[in-house]
Protein backbone atom coordinates (compact mmCIF):
# COMPACT_ATOMS: atom_id res chain seq x y z
CA UNK A 1 0.00 0.00 0.00
CA UNK A 2 1.38 3.54 -0.85
CA UNK A 3 0.98 6.21 1.65
CA UNK A 4 0.35 9.59 -0.28
CA UNK A 5 -2.96 9.56 1.53
CA UNK A 6 -2.08 7.57 4.83
CA UNK A 7 -3.66 8.85 7.88
CA UNK A 8 -6.72 10.32 5.34
CA UNK A 9 -10.19 9.62 4.44
CA UNK A 10 -12.54 10.00 1.78
CA UNK A 11 -15.93 9.29 0.46
CA UNK A 12 -16.86 8.42 -2.98
CA UNK A 13 -20.44 7.86 -4.22
CA UNK A 14 -21.62 5.19 -6.57
CA UNK A 15 -18.96 3.27 -5.73
CA UNK A 16 -20.78 0.23 -6.30
CA UNK A 17 -18.99 -0.41 -9.77
CA UNK A 18 -17.63 1.40 -12.57
CA UNK A 19 -15.87 4.72 -11.71
CA UNK A 20 -16.45 5.49 -8.21
CA UNK A 21 -15.59 1.47 -7.26
CA UNK A 22 -12.33 2.25 -9.21
CA UNK A 23 -11.54 5.54 -7.76
CA UNK A 24 -12.57 3.86 -4.34
CA UNK A 25 -9.97 1.51 -4.48
CA UNK A 26 -7.04 3.87 -5.59
CA UNK A 27 -7.84 5.75 -2.65
CA UNK A 28 -7.81 3.26 -0.17
CA UNK A 29 -4.27 1.96 -1.93
CA UNK A 30 -3.23 5.24 -1.62
CA UNK A 31 -3.42 5.04 2.18
CA UNK A 32 -7.26 6.43 2.86
CA UNK A 33 -9.43 4.87 4.68
CA UNK A 34 -12.96 5.59 2.33
CA UNK A 35 -16.46 5.50 2.61
CA UNK A 36 -18.21 3.95 0.16
CA UNK A 37 -21.94 5.19 -1.14
CA UNK A 38 -24.29 3.50 -3.03
CA UNK A 39 -27.69 2.61 -4.01
CA UNK A 40 -26.66 -0.75 -5.02
CA UNK A 41 -25.96 -2.87 -1.79
CA UNK A 42 -24.34 -5.35 -3.32
CA UNK A 43 -22.14 -3.78 -5.23
CA UNK A 44 -20.62 -1.33 -2.77
CA UNK A 45 -20.28 -4.11 -0.20
CA UNK A 46 -18.03 -6.15 -2.97
CA UNK A 47 -15.52 -2.66 -3.67
CA UNK A 48 -15.59 -2.74 0.14
CA UNK A 49 -14.57 -6.36 0.13
CA UNK A 50 -12.27 -5.50 -2.83
CA UNK A 51 -10.70 -2.97 -0.53
CA UNK A 52 -10.08 -4.86 2.05
CA UNK A 53 -8.70 -7.88 0.68
CA UNK A 54 -5.88 -6.15 -0.87
CA UNK A 55 -5.17 -4.60 2.97
CA UNK A 56 -7.14 -1.13 3.08
CA UNK A 57 -9.77 0.79 5.21
CA UNK A 58 -13.71 1.13 4.18
CA UNK A 59 -17.14 1.00 5.34
CA UNK A 60 -20.12 1.11 3.21
CA UNK A 61 -23.46 2.52 3.51
CA UNK A 62 -26.45 2.85 1.28
CA UNK A 63 -27.30 5.77 -0.04
CA UNK A 64 -30.06 7.08 -2.24
CA UNK A 65 -28.14 10.30 -3.49
CA UNK A 66 -30.96 11.94 -4.86
CA UNK A 67 -32.88 11.75 -1.09
CA UNK A 68 -30.57 14.75 0.88
CA UNK A 69 -31.03 12.84 3.91
CA UNK A 70 -29.19 9.83 2.38
CA UNK A 71 -26.44 12.28 1.49
CA UNK A 72 -25.86 14.13 4.75
CA UNK A 73 -25.88 10.36 6.58
CA UNK A 74 -23.26 9.22 4.73
CA UNK A 75 -21.12 12.71 4.91
CA UNK A 76 -21.60 11.66 8.69
CA UNK A 77 -20.99 7.80 8.25
CA UNK A 78 -17.40 8.85 6.94
CA UNK A 79 -16.55 11.16 9.45
CA UNK A 80 -17.86 8.86 12.13
CA UNK A 81 -16.06 5.88 10.91
CA UNK A 82 -12.62 7.33 10.34
CA UNK A 83 -12.98 10.91 12.60
CA UNK A 84 -12.56 13.53 9.59
CA UNK A 85 -13.29 13.98 5.47
CA UNK A 86 -10.47 15.05 3.50
CA UNK A 87 -11.96 13.94 0.31
CA UNK A 88 -14.85 13.59 -1.46
CA UNK A 89 -16.05 12.08 -5.49
CA UNK A 90 -19.32 13.32 -5.68
CA UNK A 91 -19.62 10.57 -8.70
CA UNK A 92 -22.71 8.54 -8.77
CA UNK A 93 -24.88 9.12 -11.37
CA UNK A 94 -27.45 7.80 -14.33
CA UNK A 95 -28.20 8.01 -17.45
CA UNK A 96 -31.99 7.93 -17.57
CA UNK A 97 -33.90 7.60 -20.82
CA UNK A 98 -32.98 9.03 -23.90
CA UNK A 99 -35.71 10.81 -25.69
CA UNK A 100 -36.28 14.13 -27.40
CA UNK A 101 -37.39 16.86 -24.86
CA UNK A 102 -40.94 17.06 -26.21
CA UNK A 103 -40.54 13.14 -25.72
CA UNK A 104 -39.69 13.67 -22.10
CA UNK A 105 -41.59 12.62 -19.02
CA UNK A 106 -41.28 14.62 -15.85
CA UNK A 107 -40.84 11.66 -14.15
CA UNK A 108 -37.74 11.08 -16.07
CA UNK A 109 -36.53 14.52 -15.97
CA UNK A 110 -37.00 14.92 -12.55
CA UNK A 111 -35.19 11.53 -11.55
CA UNK A 112 -31.96 12.57 -14.01
CA UNK A 113 -31.53 15.70 -11.93
CA UNK A 114 -31.99 14.26 -8.57
CA UNK A 115 -29.26 11.74 -9.00
CA UNK A 116 -27.17 13.82 -11.38
CA UNK A 117 -27.58 17.17 -10.09
CA UNK A 118 -29.13 17.58 -6.97
CA UNK A 119 -26.84 14.93 -5.76
CA UNK A 120 -23.70 17.10 -6.16
CA UNK A 121 -25.74 19.94 -4.23
CA UNK A 122 -26.54 17.72 -0.88
CA UNK A 123 -22.98 16.77 -1.04
CA UNK A 124 -21.30 20.23 -1.39
CA UNK A 125 -23.70 21.36 1.49
CA UNK A 126 -22.88 18.83 3.98
CA UNK A 127 -19.49 18.32 2.92
CA UNK A 128 -18.41 21.84 3.18
CA UNK A 129 -18.86 22.39 6.62
CA UNK A 130 -17.44 19.22 7.68
CA UNK A 131 -13.90 20.30 5.75
CA UNK A 132 -14.17 23.95 6.38
CA UNK A 133 -14.09 22.99 10.30
CA UNK A 134 -10.68 21.06 9.49
CA UNK A 135 -9.39 24.14 7.65
CA UNK A 136 -8.50 21.45 4.56
CA UNK A 137 -10.16 19.22 2.29
CA UNK A 138 -10.62 18.75 -1.45
CA UNK A 139 -14.24 17.82 -3.56
CA UNK A 140 -14.15 16.18 -7.23
CA UNK A 141 -17.20 16.32 -9.24
CA UNK A 142 -18.13 13.79 -12.09
CA UNK A 143 -19.50 15.79 -14.84
CA UNK A 144 -19.31 14.56 -18.55
CA UNK A 145 -18.42 15.51 -21.65
CA UNK A 146 -21.81 16.22 -22.16
CA UNK A 147 -21.51 19.31 -19.68
CA UNK A 148 -19.48 21.03 -22.53
CA UNK A 149 -21.54 20.24 -25.41
CA UNK A 150 -25.33 19.24 -26.57
CA UNK A 151 -26.56 15.99 -28.15
CA UNK A 152 -29.66 15.01 -29.27
CA UNK A 153 -32.10 13.32 -27.11
CA UNK A 154 -29.92 13.87 -23.86
CA UNK A 155 -31.26 17.42 -22.84
CA UNK A 156 -32.00 16.44 -19.35
CA UNK A 157 -28.96 14.36 -19.07
CA UNK A 158 -26.81 17.31 -20.56
CA UNK A 159 -28.96 19.89 -18.16
CA UNK A 160 -27.82 17.74 -15.22
CA UNK A 161 -23.73 17.97 -16.11
CA UNK A 162 -24.14 21.75 -17.16
CA UNK A 163 -25.40 22.05 -13.82
CA UNK A 164 -22.76 20.24 -12.17
CA UNK A 165 -19.67 22.49 -13.51
CA UNK A 166 -22.35 25.97 -12.88
CA UNK A 167 -22.09 24.00 -9.09
CA UNK A 168 -18.17 23.28 -8.92
CA UNK A 169 -17.24 26.66 -9.89
CA UNK A 170 -19.78 28.57 -7.50
CA UNK A 171 -18.72 26.32 -4.44
CA UNK A 172 -14.78 26.64 -5.49
CA UNK A 173 -15.42 30.73 -5.14
CA UNK A 174 -17.54 30.19 -1.74
CA UNK A 175 -14.65 27.72 -0.12
CA UNK A 176 -11.57 29.79 -2.19
CA UNK A 177 -10.43 31.37 1.57
CA UNK A 178 -11.00 28.02 3.88
CA UNK A 179 -8.35 25.64 2.30
CA UNK A 180 -11.12 23.43 0.73
CA UNK A 181 -10.47 23.19 -3.31
CA UNK A 182 -13.49 22.01 -5.56
CA UNK A 183 -12.90 21.02 -8.69
CA UNK A 184 -14.62 19.06 -11.64
CA UNK A 185 -14.13 16.46 -14.16
CA UNK A 186 -15.37 15.82 -17.19
CA UNK A 187 -15.19 11.78 -18.46
CA UNK A 188 -15.31 10.76 -22.27
CA UNK A 189 -17.02 7.34 -22.86
CA UNK A 190 -15.98 5.19 -20.42
CA UNK A 191 -15.92 1.62 -20.56
CA UNK A 192 -18.35 1.15 -17.38
CA UNK A 193 -21.64 -1.02 -16.95
CA UNK A 194 -23.96 2.06 -17.74
CA UNK A 195 -22.20 2.47 -21.21
CA UNK A 196 -22.42 -1.60 -21.86
CA UNK A 197 -26.16 -1.34 -20.79
CA UNK A 198 -26.64 1.89 -23.27
CA UNK A 199 -24.54 0.09 -25.91
CA UNK A 200 -26.06 -3.70 -25.69
CA UNK A 201 -25.23 -5.99 -28.36
CA UNK A 202 -25.28 -3.61 -31.21
CA UNK A 203 -21.67 -3.19 -32.94
CA UNK A 204 -22.44 -0.23 -34.42
CA UNK A 205 -23.52 1.91 -31.54
CA UNK A 206 -20.15 0.73 -29.63
CA UNK A 207 -18.53 1.53 -32.73
CA UNK A 208 -20.04 4.77 -33.08
CA UNK A 209 -19.12 5.65 -29.50
CA UNK A 210 -15.81 4.31 -29.67
CA UNK A 211 -14.93 6.51 -32.31
CA UNK A 212 -16.34 9.53 -30.63
CA UNK A 213 -12.70 9.75 -29.00
CA UNK A 214 -9.99 10.57 -30.85
CA UNK A 215 -7.60 8.16 -29.29
CA UNK A 216 -10.62 5.15 -30.77
CA UNK A 217 -11.09 3.83 -27.30
CA UNK A 218 -13.00 4.05 -24.67
CA UNK A 219 -11.45 5.09 -21.60
CA UNK A 220 -10.64 3.06 -18.42
CA UNK A 221 -12.21 3.66 -15.17
CA UNK A 222 -9.27 3.86 -13.83
CA UNK A 223 -7.80 6.17 -15.87
CA UNK A 224 -10.60 9.03 -14.38
CA UNK A 225 -9.80 7.89 -10.37
CA UNK A 226 -6.39 8.68 -11.54
CA UNK A 227 -7.52 12.02 -12.70
CA UNK A 228 -9.72 12.24 -9.21
CA UNK A 229 -6.57 11.47 -6.98
CA UNK A 230 -4.29 13.86 -8.96
CA UNK A 231 -6.71 16.47 -8.08
CA UNK A 232 -7.14 15.71 -4.21
CA UNK A 233 -3.18 15.67 -4.18
CA UNK A 234 -0.94 17.96 -2.89
CA UNK A 235 0.51 18.27 -6.59
CA UNK A 236 -2.99 20.14 -7.63
CA UNK A 237 -2.99 22.04 -4.35
CA UNK A 238 -3.05 25.54 -6.58
CA UNK A 239 -5.93 23.68 -8.83
CA UNK A 240 -9.62 24.53 -7.78
CA UNK A 241 -12.55 25.59 -9.77
CA UNK A 242 -11.30 24.15 -12.42
CA UNK A 243 -13.29 21.58 -15.25
CA UNK A 244 -10.84 19.09 -16.46
CA UNK A 245 -12.17 17.55 -19.50
CA UNK A 246 -10.25 13.42 -19.10
CA UNK A 247 -12.05 12.03 -22.26
CA UNK A 248 -9.45 11.10 -25.07
CA UNK A 249 -9.21 14.44 -26.52
CA UNK A 250 -13.44 14.65 -27.18
CA UNK A 251 -13.38 18.48 -25.71
CA UNK A 252 -10.31 19.28 -27.85
CA UNK A 253 -12.67 18.59 -31.36
CA UNK A 254 -14.91 21.31 -33.00
CA UNK A 255 -18.36 20.57 -35.19
CA UNK A 256 -20.19 17.95 -34.37
CA UNK A 257 -20.07 14.21 -33.50
CA UNK A 258 -20.70 11.28 -35.69
CA UNK A 259 -24.36 10.68 -35.48
CA UNK A 260 -25.41 7.46 -33.42
CA UNK A 261 -27.34 5.03 -34.59
CA UNK A 262 -30.93 4.52 -34.34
Amino acid sequence: MADRFAGKAGLVTGAGGGIGRATAIAFAREGAGVACADIDSAGGEETVRLIKDAGGEAGFIATDVSKTADVEAAVAFAVERFGRLDFAHNNAGIDGEFTPIASCSEENFDHVIGVNLKSVWAGLKYQIPVMTGQGSGVIVNTASTAALFGYRTMAHYVASKHGVIGLTKAAALECSLTGVRVNCICPGVIATQMISDFVGDIPEVREAMTVMQPVNRMGKPEEIADAVLWLCSDAASFVTGAVISVDGGVAAQSGAFPPMPE
